[in-house]
């Protein structure tokens, strides 16, 4: 199931620290736009093969000094300034959209891309109109980006880590943007989990990420028929040998900065309500070198309330709402209502099986912070002595407009 299926137009501590010339007219159409990797010209010939003449190649991308390793204090590179036209160092393909001249397409647009880099790939980003709205450490895209109504130019970059680099620009007039529903995001590929901090694996290893006093044992399992909902729930497992170790899951659906109202509703399911020190379950929203976290825990242990997260201050706040523990083996339905206002997250309602509170909490976002994108993200927090337990997450959608 890819994104375009899902999609209908209608971090706890750890949140803390964790180039010249455009397209031309025309009408879209069903072919991809590929940025090739430049080819050699051919040889001089006093008697050139009749035919007519090759187009010309692109040039290369001036280059990407990098600067970044996950030994930097920050989550990722930079967005440098992106091109003004399209150039190749290797190839890069935009499937979606797909066409030629000016697009006409409504937001969220879905983009997807895949560069092939000869130097392992350092990044991927998504600009509109020259502000970088998605970004990706693999060589591949598949996102929604949400754009206003009117003309923007869409840029699509890869950087090696040597600093090679291409982009594709893409004309596109976007008709409107309505409300747009992903569901069912358990599902989805590319979710991404981290203990007390970022795996080897990951190219932000050794980063601070759930923190807590270990590193959990964790595992998450797509497509489970039982116990569901819809027959196809994910199971998360938590355990291991340290007390209070947590483990964070996220999913990265996209990014732009024109969407600024959020509805996160799932349905979830607990194997041992008694278990968990906290649950987590958190939207974040990056551009512009700013990140919008609405952070969210039910404290069983602590406070006993759904405590939201302010990320100047780096501290939970209990809010006024109260969150006991819930039973055993039974679907509960969790929905948060968002939205970004002034600059400022607000805390609008939370509501638990019907039950709506109004939560009405603003907090300033975080600065400096270098990578773009929406995601969602759910974390389970181990108790003193690390009891394990499992969580069925089932219907997983975000609203947006």
């Amino acid at each position: 199931m890819n994104r375009a299926q899902v999609v209908s137009l209608s971090c706890s501590l750890s949140l803390a620290v964790a180039l010249a010339g455009c397209g031309g007219g025309g009408q879209a159409g069903t072919q991809s736009t590929q940025t090739p990797a430049p080819s050699q010209p051919a040889p001089p010939s006093s008697s050139p093969a009749p035919g007519p003449a090759p187009a010309p190649s692109l040039q290369p991308c001036s280059p990407v000094q990098v600067t970044w390793t996950p030994a930097s204090v920050f989550a990722g590179p930079a967005a440098p300034a992106p091109p003004t036209s399209d150039c190749a160092a290797f190839p890069l393909t935009v499937s979606s959209p797909a066409g030629s001249g000016t697009l006409s397409l409504a937001s969220p647009a879905h983009v997807v891309a895949n560069a092939q880099p000869s130097n392992p790939i350092l990044d991927m980003r998504v600009y509109v109109d020259g502000e970088a709205v998605f970004f990706t450490f693999n060589p591949a895209i598949d996102a929604q980006i949400w754009m206003a109504p009117g003309a923007h130019t869409m840029e699509v970059t890869a950087v090696d880590k040597k600093g090679a680099n291409s982009a594709t620009l893409l004309q596109v007039n976007v008709t409107g943007q309505g409300t747009a529903t992903i569901s069912q995001i358990q599902n989805l590929p590319g979710w991404q989990s981290c203990s007390a901090v970022f795996p080897p694996s990951s190219p932000r290893a050794g980063q601070l990420c759930a923190a807590g006093l270990g590193t959990a044992v964790s595992t998450m399992t797509p497509n489970q028929a039982s116990p569901s909902l819809s027959g196809a729930s994910a199971e998360f497992t938590m355990g291991g040998p340290t007390g209070y170790s947590n483990m964070l899951y996220f999913e990265s659906l996209g990014g732009g900065n024109s969407v600024s109202h959020f509805s996160y509703d799932l349905y979830f399911y607990i194997s041992d309500g008694s278990a968990p020190q906290a649950l987590e379950f958190d939207l974040n929203q990056s551009f512009g070198d700013l990140r919008w976290t609405w952070g969210t825990e039910c404290n069983f242990n602590g406070s006993g309330k759904w405590d939201i997260w302010d990320p100047l201050n780096e501290v939970w706040v209990p809010s006024a709402v109260d969150c006991n523990r819930f039973p055993s083996n039974t679907w509960i339905h969790l929905v948060w209502n968002f939205e970004r206002v002034n600059g400022q997250t607000h805390y609008i309602s939370v509501s638990v099986n019907g039950t709506t509170s109004t939560v009405d909490k603003y907090f300033q976002p975080q600065t400096g912070w270098p990578t773009e994108d929406i995601n969602v993200a759910f974390q389970m927090d181990g108790n003193y002595r690390q009891q394990p337990y499992n969580v069925w997450l089932d219907q997983v959608t975000l609203v947006a407009y």
